[in-house]
């Protein structure tokens, strides 16, 4: 029979349809078995917590320079003019991190034996320096060396634990210089490994960044909160920094000359909200009061620590259950995220602190209860207040429906 625009229309419709059809189940299939997207997880909390109150009156010094942090929760900041100038056997404590660094020394351990050289016997009664008695050939531990530096503030000690481990001090020095760069301690220079030079200066500020950094090696925390020791010829020799030992103070190191006049690092602890902190500190350039320079630093110190100490405090920010966020299933699919315990913030009044999610492993599929993720309250550092957080209902995977009509 002859074509009929019905018929054509017919004919049309019996060979496109099933190749629609084919095309659509084809795109069904593709659509469902691509990847997924990565699920995501989104803070849905506010990002910062305020604490409530007035800012903190900090008695900072009249003179010099002073810096002064909590680890891990934020800074009450610094006063003076943070231009870098002599800080003395304060430079030690770069020293002994440079060695920690380069020699890890375990939770009460002694360490490798250091031969003493000559050079370091010659300076063992050097002048106006402070130095312990040494005999070339004699051997110290590692830990020894340390505690020379730290508590009785050995310049020769100091300066052959740089022989041994660089070759010379020009190396260490050189090593000391590229730690300081590491740790963004961008007014430092470092010239020798004692801190006799006047060249050896810093800041107050730079001196807090080491110092939390010193603090996290074990065997640097032991030494730093020892009130003496014992050399290996059996004299005792007493902490220069007298704070340590009284009010939870644990180091770290004092540095006086009469041109860098008094300086001291300080670290002290304070339990608040079930948690310990450490407050860091340092002045730098305390001039004589009437009783040293020494005792300037020491007072000045001792005001910053109690300072701290007594502004800290706790407040609960969210509690164990509430929603915090949620993952993102990438298809529109979106499933709660709660606080896996009470949330504490420690600050003081004023301070805002930054809450900030890390995700874990998030998976596509998870029953209810499964860690995702980690709230962090503070700096972000490891001194800072880390909470897991897990899925409130159970993740699904998406439905075919969510699969077949993505886009992207």
């Amino acid at each position: 029979p002859p074509d009929t625009p019905v018929r054509t229309a017919i004919r049309r419709v019996k060979i496109w349809t099933p190749l629609v059809l084919l095309l659509a189940i084809v795109f069904a299939v593709v659509q469902s078995m691509r990847p997924l997207p990565t699920p995501t997880l989104d803070l849905t909390a506010e990002d910062t917590y305020t604490f409530d109150g007035a800012k903190v009156d900090i008695p900072w010094p009249a003179d010099g320079q002073a810096a002064l942090d909590v680890d891990g929760i934020g800074t009450f900041g610094s006063s003076g003019d943070q231009k870098p100038v002599p800080i003395a056997s304060v430079a030690k404590v770069m020293t002994a991190y440079v060695i920690l660094r380069e020699h890890k020394l375990a939770s009460g351990a002694e360490g490798p034996k250091i031969e003493i050289d000559q050079a370091a016997e010659d300076q063992s009664d050097a002048g106006q320096e402070s130095t312990v008695n040494v005999t070339k050939g004699d051997q110290i531990s590692q830990r020894e060396a340390l505690e020379s530096i730290l508590i009785a503030s050995a310049n020769n000690v100091a300066r052959l634990l740089a022989r041994w481990d660089a070759g010379s001090e020009k190396a260490f020095v050189a090593k000391m210089n590229a730690t300081a760069e590491d740790l963004g301690m961008t007014n430092t220079t470092y010239t020798d490994p004692s801190g006799l030079n006047n060249t050896t200066v810093s800041t107050a500020v730079d001196q807090v960044k080491l110092a939390k950094a010193a603090m996290k090696e074990p065997a640097f925390r032991e030494v730093a909160a020892m009130m003496s020791y014992d050399d290996y010829k059996g004299h005792n020799h007493g902490n220069w920094n007298q704070l340590v030992g009284r009010n939870n103070v644990v180091g770290i190191k004092t540095g006086t000359t009469t041109s860098a006049l008094g300086n001291l690092v300080f670290a002290a602890k304070k339990e608040i909200g079930g948690e310990t902190r450490t407050v860091v500190g340092a002045v730098v350039r305390q001039p004589d009061a009437g009783g040293g320079i020494l005792a300037a630093a020491l007072d000045s110190g001792d005001k910053l620590i109690r300072a701290a100490q007594d502004a800290l405090e706790s407040a609960t920010i969210l509690k164990k259950g509430d929603v915090v966020g949620y993952v993102d299933d990438g298809l529109g699919g979106r499933t709660p995220v709660v606080a896996t315990k009470d949330v504490k913030a420690v600050g003081w009044s004023g301070l805002k602190v930054k809450l900030t999610f890390a995700a874990g492993e998030v998976p596509h599929t998870a029953k209810a209860g499964t860690e995702v993720g980690t709230l962090t309250v503070g700096d972000g550092s490891s001194g800072a207040v880390k909470i897991p957080v897990a899925l409130q209902s159970d993740l699904a995977e998406p439905g075919f429906t969510d699969k077949l009509t993505r886009l992207a």
